[in-house]
C-alpha cells in the first residue's frame, strides 16, 4: 500500500481513546459512527482536525500566528499525510443584527456590483447599495431595518408609587439599588401614584433632566439622576436582539423601521431598480424565484456577475435551501441551515486535494432532501478531496466509500475500532451500528387517545397560510414536514407565544464556561461538597474550584496559559495540581476513599453508583437520556448541539412540566440511543404531560400519537397542514412527501 493514500494514525489517545492506529484512504467519503460518546469526534476533531489546522499555521510567520487560533498537539504517537482542513461543523454561523444569508454567501456584496452596473438610474459605486454603509443605509434605523424600544405600559403600574413598585421591570423593582437612586434623587413623592404625576415629572422619571443631578451616592460609577427609559435602553438595548433574556423582550416593542419599511436601505437606494425591482426586492425574494429573475438580465456586461450569482443561488437549491430568502438574518438559521449554508462557499472553489471534515452534515433535513446532500458530497469528493464524515443517519451512512466505527459503547467503554470496512460488511457486523443498519422500525399501531386540544388559531407568521389547527393533549405529537415548511414557525412562534406555560427545550448551548459541567448545571454539586464538608468536618468551600480550595497557580482551571510573545501561547496541564484543579491539602480529604478531583473524574454513571441515593438521583434523569458516558467536571462548553438538548430534558425531568415541546432531539443521537429517547417520550406522556416534538426522524415518526406534517414544500410553498392523524392513517392516506417515505417511498 503506498502510504501516501492514506491518512495514518497511530496509537492516538485523545480523551477516551485507547491507543487507536487507523489508516484512512485519502479522496474518498469515510464515514465515521458509533454511539455517542464512542470515541468519533475525539479521532475526528480533537485529532485530525486539530493536528491539521496547528500544522498549516506553523506554516505562517510568527507574526500571523500570534493571530490565529491555538492548537495543542494531539495526545498521538504520530499522525501522517494530511491535507489542509475545512471543518463544516454545527455551529451557528456568527450572528449579528448586520449579518444575513445574503452577506455570509456574497452573493448580496455581488447584486450590490450588478446595481452599481445595470440599475436605473445610476447612484454609484456597488458601495452604496450597502445597508451596513453609511452611504447607503436607511438613517432612521441605521442599516437595521427594525427599532427596538422600551415598552412604557408593560414598563409601568402607574396605579402605584415608587413605593407600591409602580415600576415593574425586575431589576429597578422596589428594594434594588437603582429603585434607591429613585428615592434619594429628591425629584419624586414616593407615595404618590404614577397617574397622578405632573407631565413633567412623567416625563423626567421616563428620561431624566437636561441638568445633571448629582445624586448622594459613595462608591458608584454614575452618580447622575438617570431616567428609567434611559437606563434601560443603557443596559439592554444595546446588545443584539437575539442575545436579550427572555425578561428584558417582555418590556420591549420590535417593529419595522417605518422610513425604510424593514429594507435597511435609504430612498436614494431604493429608487434605483432593474426591471422595476430594486435591491432590496432581490434580497426578499425566496432563492428560487430570484434564480428565474437573474436568468431575464441579458445585458452583456452583467453576465460575468449573473453566471456567478446563479451558480450560488444554484448550489443553495441543491442543498434543499431555495424557500430561505437572503435578507433572512443568519441568527434566524437552524443548526442545519447554518452548516449546509457555509458548504456553499467551499462547492464553488476550485481548490483540490483538500480534507473537507463534516459534522452530522444531515441534521435538519428531511429525508426527501438527504439524497442532495449525498450529491454534494460526492461532488466534492470527484473534485480530488478527502472527506471525513461523522454521521448517524442510514442514507448517509450508505454512500461511504469507507466506513470506520468506534466503540462499542461511550465513554470509558468507548475508544476502540470496532469494525472498518465497506457499508455492506458494517451489515453483516455484530457492532451495535450494524445491528441497528439491518433493523426497521415498526409503526405504532395502539395509539393513545386524546385528553384535549391546545388550539391554534389564524396562524399567519412568516409563511403560515392562516392556519388554524388543533394539538392534541396528553399524547406524543410529532410535528414534520420538508425544511422551510413552517414546522418551527407553527410551534416556537404562534403555539410558544400561545402558550407559554410550555417547557421549550432546544439546541442553544447550556454553557460557555470552563467552570460550568454537569454536576452544577443538574445542581448536585452543591450535595456533593456538602457530603465532602460533613465527612471531613472541614468548610465546604475548600471543595469548589472557584472558591478557596482552587489551586493556585492556574486558578482551579487545571491548564495554564503561556504567552511566549514571538511564539504562538501554549495551554498545558497545569504542573501543580496535574488537572486536577484543587490544591494538594484538599485533595487528602476523601469520601468513601475518592478525593472530590476523583469524582469529578467519574462518569454520570459512575458517580451514580458510588453517590448516596440523595444526591445521585438526578444523575439518573442524565443516565435515562443518553448522557451517562459524560463526566461530572465536563465543561459544558465541549457539549454538541444535541447533548445540550438532552442535559436540559435531563434538568426538566426533575420537575413536573405539563406540556413539552422538543426541537429535533433526535440530533446527535445514534440509532441506538432514539429507542430509548422514545422511551423518555413516552414515559412523560405516561405521567400525564403533553409532548410535542418537532422532528424528520422517521423512526420517531413512525412512533407518535398523533401526526402533524407541513408542506407540501418550503418558503410560499409551504405554510400548510398536509395531513393530522395517526402514523397508521399516514401511510394508508397520507398524500405528502412524508408519508411516502414513512411508507418506504
Amino acid at each position: 500500500m503506498n502510504e501516501h493514500t492514506h491518512i495514518i494514525l497511530r496509537e492516538v489517545n485523545e480523551n477516551n481513546l485507547k491507543a487507536v492506529s487507523l489508516q484512512i484512504p485519502k479522496r474518498k467519503i469515510t464515514i465515521f459512527t458509533g454511539v455517542s460518546g464512542s470515541g468519533k469526534s475525539s479521532i475526528v476533531f480533537d485529532t485530525i482536525s486539530k493536528e491539521a489546522q496547528r500544522q498549516l499555521n506553523q506554516t505562517y510567520t510568527t507574526y500571523i500566528q500570534n493571530r490565529l487560533p491555538k492548537y495543542s498537539q494531539p495526545n498521538a504517537l504520530s499522525i501522517e499525510n494530511l491535507s489542509p482542513a475545512v471543518v463544516i461543523d454545527q455551529k451557528r454561523l456568527a450572528s449579528n443584527s448586520r449579518s444575513t444569508l445574503g452577506t455570509v454567501t456574497d452573493i448580496y456584496s455581488l447584486l450590490r456590483l450588478l446595481f452599481s452596473r445595470i440599475g436605473k438610474p445610476f447612484i454609484g459605486e456597488s458601495d452604496i447599495f450597502s445597508f451596513n454603509n453609511p452611504k447607503g443605509m436607511c438613517p432612521e434605523c441605521h442599516g437595521i431595518g427594525q427599532k427596538v424600544q422600551p415598552n412604557i405600559e408593560k414598563l409601568f403600574d402607574r396605579t402605584k408609587s415608587l413605593h407600591e413598585g409602580a415600576v415593574l421591570f425586575s431589576t429597578f423593582s422596589v428594594g434594588t439599588w437603582y429603585w434607591q437612586k429613585h428615592l434619594v434623587s429628591g425629584l419624586f413623592d414616593p407615595d404618590k401614584r404614577l397617574m397622578d404625576y405632573t407631565n413633567t415629572e412623567w416625563q423626567t422619571l421616563l428620561y431624566g433632566k437636561e441638568k445633571k443631578i448629582v445624586l448622594p451616592l459613595t462608591n458608584e460609577p454614575v452618580k447622575y439622576f438617570e431616567g428609567v427609559v434611559d437606563r434601560f435602553r443603557r443596559m439592554y438595548l444595546k446588545k443584539e436582539l437575539h442575545q436579550l433574556s427572555n425578561n428584558v423582550k417582555k418590556f420591549i416593542t420590535i417593529a419595522h423601521c417605518t422610513a425604510c419599511n424593514g429594507t435597511r436601505l435609504n430612498q436614494e437606494v431604493l429608487n434605483c431598480k432593474i426591471d422595476g425591482y430594486n435591491i432590496a426586492a432581490f434580497a426578499a425574494m425566496e432563492i428560487g424565484q430570484l434564480t428565474r429573475i437573474i436568468e431575464t438580465i441579458k445585458e452583456p456586461i452583467a453576465k460575468p456577475i449573473t453566471s456567478n450569482v446563479l451558480g450560488r443561488l444554484q448550489t443553495l437549491t441543491d442543498m434543499g435551501l431555495d424557500y430561505l430568502t437572503l435578507n433572512r438574518t443568519t441568527s434566524s438559521l437552524s443548526g442545519g441551515e447554518s452548516q449546509r449554508v457555509k458548504m456553499i462557499r467551499h462547492l464553488n472553489s476550485s481548490l483540490t486535494d483538500m480534507l473537507y471534515i463534516f459534522d452530522e452534515p444531515s441534521i435538519g433535513l428531511h429525508p426527501r432532501d438527504v439524497h442532495r446532500l449525498n450529491q454534494m458530497l460526492e461532488k466534492l469528493r470527484d473534485k480530488g478531496n478527502t472527506l471525513i464524515v461523522v454521521e448517524h443517519d442510514r442514507d448517509v451512512i450508505n454512500i461511504a466509500d469507507h466506513i470506520v466505527d468506534v466503540g462499542p459503547q461511550a465513554g470509558t467503554d468507548g475508544g476502540e475500532i470496532v469494525y472498518q470496512g465497506s457499508v455492506s460488511g458494517l451489515y453483516d457486523t455484530d457492532t451495535l451500528t450494524g445491528r441497528y443498519m439491518r433493523m426497521e422500525q415498526s409503526i405504532k399501531i395502539n395509539t393513545r387517545k386524546p385528553s384535549g386540544y391546545f388550539p391554534i388559531v389564524e396562524a399567519s407568521a412568516h409563511n403560515l397560510k392562516n392556519l388554524t389547527a388543533s394539538i392534541p393533549t396528553g399524547v406524543l405529537t410529532v410535528i414534520t414536514g420538508v425544511a422551510g415548511a413552517g414546522k418551527s414557525t407553527l410551534i416556537f412562534n404562534e403555539f410558544a407565544a400561545q402558550h407559554p406555560e410550555a417547557i421549550v427545550i432546544d439546541q442553544k448551548p447550556v454553557g460557555t464556561s470552563i467552570r460550568s459541567n454537569p454536576a452544577t448545571y443538574i445542581g448536585i454539586m452543591d450535595d456533593v461538597r456538602d457530603a465532602f464538608s460533613h465527612a471531613n468536618q472541614v468548610s465546604k468551600s475548600l471543595f469548589s474550584f472557584n472558591s478557596k480550595g482552587a489551586c493556585p497557580e492556574c486558578q482551579g482551571n487545571g491548564v495554564t496559559y503561556t504567552d511566549l510573545a514571538f511564539l504562538e501561547e501554549t495551554r498545558t496541564t497545569c504542573k501543580t495540581c496535574r488537572g486536577k484543579r484543587f490544591r494538594e491539602d484538599v485533595l487528602q480529604y476523601k469520601l468513601n476513599g475518592k478525593s472530590i478531583s476523583d469524582v469529578l473524574d467519574m462518569t454520570v454513571s459512575e458517580a451514580f453508583h458510588f453517590l448516596n441515593d440523595d444526591i445521585s438521583s438526578p444523575l439518573q434523569a442524565l443516565c435515562e437520556v443518553g448522557l451517562d458516558y459524560l463526566t461530572l467536571g465536563q465543561p459544558l462548553s465541549t457539549l454538541s448541539g444535541g447533548e445540550c438538548q438532552r442535559i436540559k430534558l435531563a434538568d426538566e425531568l426533575q420537575h413536573k412540566g405539563q406540556v413539552y415541546i422538543l426541537d429535533e432531539p433526535t440530533t446527535g443521537l445514534h440509532m441506538s440511543d432514539i429507542d430509548n429517547l422514545l422511551h423518555i417520550l413516552n414515559h412523560l406522556v405516561d405521567n400525564g404531560s403533553s409532548v410535542i416534538v418537532v422532528e424528520h426522524n422517521l423512526d420517531v415518526i413512525k412512533q407518535a400519537d398523533w401526526i402533524i406534517d407541513l408542506g407540501p414544500d418550503g418558503g410560499h410553498k409551504g405554510g400548510q397542514i398536509m395531513f393530522a392523524g395517526t402514523p397508521l392513517q399516514l401511510i394508508q392516506e397520507g398524500q405528502s412527501v412524508t408519508a411516502q417515505y414513512v411508507r418506504g417511498k
